[in-house]
């Protein structure tokens, strides 16, 4: 029964959608709460973070994380070289927008679900009966992949940038292999180190990445045409709004090409999820988050193709460019443009630039790891669960991202398109782990679904459906190598469906092997009722408490 001290905390007027709603049991407060943890316990987790983030601090992590220009500085090989100037011009306005209706329809389940585990819990509490556990383990095993993977191909990227600005400064240095990968797991434990740290510090800190991406944006969209040592200066517009300007750079049909260039924009605009997977630190979450969210998405769109339109009107020889003897397209861009001293100048703020994105991806890793290990999820759940007493935050789960950087990072020594493959899982894995709590939503749930405070109202069906569609459209489309039939070796094949698939089938072997036994999903770790009876079972979990439920009954 309940204690005099206890409250019991009603989902159904916190505009909440709840594991509890599986059961018809509610949680149980013995404290005052403010309406952050209320809503948090009513999800069924108790509040273990500091609430340090606002929506700023929420926004300054997920826009460090797209890091537009250095983003697009490390995925120019994929637009500019599939489709050329025109192609990644019309191609960033296609994806970008399309992209939106997911981040739209991802903030309406972060207003109803604010939890560190995100997707992985709404998947959970979405699907239908008997399934929640499974659909769950997939969602989170490829948010995982998606992810961690995050780390590794941003401080590859920023590695090879780094040595490139020293090749372009002493012509006697040569890059090799193993050079890039000591600078990759410095970069990674350099900010490993800082990421160990308190929320407040954390939020601080990328707010200083989201000025300095900013800064560095404006300077590049204003000095790269202004200070063009090329005649004309730019280029005509029919290179860069029509036809003139598409160059097919695959062996596939033109409009497949064009497709295939979408790599760049969904890899850079994969980070707007980090607000949700932050909710727990940020305060006024069920508002704050949605609107960080989408405030990422759309300052994505209008200001990636602000670098895409300089980048096309700028640029005079594409082959050059994305096949350079540097073998970094935007620093052969930059020296292209403006010149060696000017362009090295440009290029080293890029770097800059870039190095905050690492640091954003690697803390978003961090919370990821930290939500699923706290369900038990991962190998070594345990310990990943953990938070240091002191930074109030996952510490273990901040260095176990670190390792598998570390880990990813050694297939640059297979070949090219082998570490290159970490950036379309990245974009595969993403949109699958965004796509499926998506599609219960509009296809099962029903009027199960709860919206939160924000919402889309009468649109949720109509974007839901478009988001869905989009997803099964581009995902197949990444898997594809540029080349085919003679020239398709296994140098140039695209390993994304050997790499990704492999992780997942080996997730979900374990999972019907041995995981299906105990993984029931998001375990309950705050007190509750069950038949009126108080429960502070940490393993409790949906099928758990249905069971219990059942044995009182």
């Amino acid at each position: 029964m309940v204690s005099q001290g206890d409250r019991v905390v009603d989902e159904r007027t916190l505009n909440v959608t709840s594991i509890f709603q599986k059961t018809g049991d509610h949680a149980v407060l013995d404290h005052a709460a403010d309406s952050d943890e209320e809503i948090l316990t009513a999800l069924g987790y108790k509040q273990e973070f500091k609430r340090d983030f606002s929506i700023w601090s929420s926004f300054s992590v997920s826009f460090s994380i797209l890091g537009l220009l250095p983003s697009v500085a490390s995925t120019l090989g994929y637009n500019l070289a599939y489709s050329g100037p025109a192609g990644s011009v019309w191609g960033w306005v296609v994806a970008a927008i399309l992209i939106q209706f997911v981040a739209f329809a991802m903030a309406e389940l972060c207003s109803s679900m604010p939890t560190a585990g995100g997707l992985y819990y709404a998947a959970a509490v979405l699907a239908p009966e008997g399934w929640g556990p499974l659909l769950s383990w997939i969602t989170g095993w490829s948010n995982f992949v998606g992810l961690c993977t995050g780390p590794c191909s941003v401080n590859f990227a920023l590695s090879a940038m780094i040595l490139t600005a020293v090749q372009i400064g002493n012509s006697d240095y040569v890059m090799e292999t193993f050079h890039v990968y000591l600078l990759l797991v410095a970069l990674l434990v350099f900010e490993g180190f800082l990421t160990m740290n308190s929320t407040k510090f954390i939020g601080n800190l990328n707010k200083i990445g989201t000025v300095v991406n900013l800064v560095v944006l404006v300077i590049f969209i204003v000095w790269m045409p202004a200070g063009s040592i090329n005649r004309p200066k730019t280029n005509p517009n029919s290179i860069v709004w029509t036809s003139e300007g598409i160059v097919n750079g695959t062996e596939w049909p033109t409009g497949f090409a064009f497709l295939m260039g979408f790599l760049s924009v969904i890899w850079t605009m994969s980070g707007y999820d980090a607000p949700f997977h932050l909710s727990e630190e940020c305060s006024n979450a069920n508002v704050a988050s949605p609107r960080a969210i989408v405030m990422t998405a759309q300052m994505g769109l209008y200001l990636g193709w602000a670098i895409i339109l300089v980048i096309a009107y700028t640029v005079k020889n594409v082959q050059d460019v994305v096949a350079g003897q540097y073998g970094q397209p935007m620093g052969s861009l930059c020296l292209q443009v403006l010149g060696p001293k000017a362009g090295l100048a440009m290029f080293s703020l890029n770097i800059f630039a870039q190095f905050f994105v690492g640091q954003g991806i690697t803390v978003a890793s961090s919370r990821v790891v930290y939500a699923y290990s706290r369900d038990g999820a991962l190998p070594g759940s345990r310990w990943l669960k953990k938070v240091n007493k002191h930074t109030r935050t996952p510490v273990n789960a901040v260095w176990f991202v670190v390792a598998i950087g570390c880990v990813l990072g050694t297939l640059m020594f297979a070949s090219p398109i082998a570490i290159g493959a970490v950036f379309s899982i990245g974009a595969i894995a993403q949109y699958i782990a965004f796509i499926i709590p998506i599609a219960l939503k509009l296809f099962v749930v029903g009027d199960r679904f709860r919206p939160g405070p924000w919402n889309l109202g009468r649109y949720s069906k109509p974007v839901g459906a478009i988001a869905c569609s989009w997803v099964a459209l581009i995902i197949p489309v990444l898997c594809f190598p540029s080349v085919r039939g003679h020239d398709l070796t296994k140098l140039t094949m695209n390993y994304t469906c050997l790499i990704y698939g492999g992780t997942m089938s080996l997730a979900l072997l374990w999972y019907a092997v041995d995981a299906r036994k105990w993984f029931k999903g998001p375990k309950i770790n705050v007190e509750h009722l069950v038949n009126g009876n108080v429960l502070e079972d940490r393993s409790d979990s949906v099928d758990h408490v249905q069971e219990k439920g059942v044995e009182k009954s």
